[in-house]
């Protein structure tokens, strides 16, 4: 599968940005929220940024594949974020001070626990051997999913450990304007990091599947290529995602031949998501899923279900319905 930049921490805007006192639209509960100058961000520009592949931005969560007791595993993320009293300090200063540089955290104290088997991104800085947080607070890093804790049922819905396969959504190796869902081979995901999507994920922006019967499936980070991306110029882009059938989309992510990734999203222009007939759903997509079923298999397994479809081919993934 091709493969881009892998997404391990905090992607910076492709502007330079600044905090403005007006309730966020992205955060309930947030009374400032972050914004896009025209000003373009000098690190995008040193990597090249004119010269990079431009892909969608996916609305879901960031999950990773890495190497679990010795297995092809997926992981879900789960940042090491503040207490309730620190955050709420942190909080203070980034109001007051207009960023969050310069903010001091004791990381022995101000931190809350994860589990044992968590592990910190890929860059994370360490002081003394410990982890350190980015300038937003958060120390990145993952967890193993596994069928046991309901938190990530949804995660483990899409991967099958015994076949060693997970349930992936991307484009056909043909025809770039259409969607396939595949089984892949986990170890063909290796240090990959892919964005799940689906009913019971961030409020299921793209109508993915019904309470009764739900859908999730991941999608590799850069697979949704943008062919006619406009300059990086803050009116075009503005413009872009206003007028541009291509633009109903979350945010753009740039990969840089450098490595570097940057992105923007719609609330760093000021402009609402999600927004309804995505462009995500103006592609038609067909399942090849010919994964012979556990005889025990629930009649919610999806593995089993998408087997039921092989071959279909949908107008969209909002449209995909299991035979009764």
């Amino acid at each position: 599968m091709r493969r881009l930049g892998s997404v391990q921490q905090k992607i910076p805007c492709v502007f330079l940005t600044e905090v403005r006192s007006e309730p966020s639209r992205k955060r309930d509960c947030q009374q400032f929220q972050v914004v896009a100058t025209e000003n373009v961000n000098p690190a995008a520009l040193e990597s090249d940024i004119h010269c990079a592949t431009a892909t969608e931005k996916i609305d879901g969560t960031c999950c990773y594949v890495t190497t679990y007791k010795g297995e092809p595993y997926l992981w879900a993320r789960l940042d090491r974020k503040p207490t309730k009293q620190a955050d709420k300090r942190f909080k203070k200063y980034q109001y007051s001070q207009k960023t969050c540089k310069g903010f001091v955290w004791n990381v022995d104290k101000d931190f809350r626990e994860v589990p044992e088997s968590w592990i910190a991104a890929h860059r994370v800085q360490h002081e003394n051997g410990r982890p350190v947080p980015d300038e937003h607070g958060h120390v990145p890093g993952w967890v193993p999913v596994d069928h046991i804790n309901k938190q990530y049922c949804w995660h483990a819905s899409v991967v099958n450990y015994d076949a060693g396969v997970a349930l992936v959504l991307k484009t056909d190796g043909e025809d770039e304007g259409l969607l396939e869902i595949v089984c892949v081979p986990l170890a063909d995901l290796m240090e990959q990091t892919l964005e799940l999507i689906g009913t019971n994920v961030n409020g299921n922006p793209y109508g993915l599947g019904s309470k009764k019967h739900p859908v999730h499936v991941l999608v590799p980070h850069g697979v949704l290529r943008i062919w006619n991306p406009p300059p990086v110029e803050f009116q075009q882009l503005y413009s872009w995602f206003q007028e541009c059938q291509e633009g109903r989309v979350e945010g753009i992510v740039w990969h840089c031949d450098d490595g570097t990734l940057v992105k923007i999203h719609r609330h760093h222009l000021g402009l609402k998501w999600p927004v309804s007939d995505t462009f995500l759903n103006t592609r038609p997509v067909v399942v090849h899923v010919d994964e012979t079923p556990e005889p025990d298999a629930s009649e919610k397994d999806l593995f089993k279900s998408f087997s039921s479809i092989n071959g279909k081919l949908f107008s969209c993934i909002r449209d995909i319905q299991f035979e009764p």
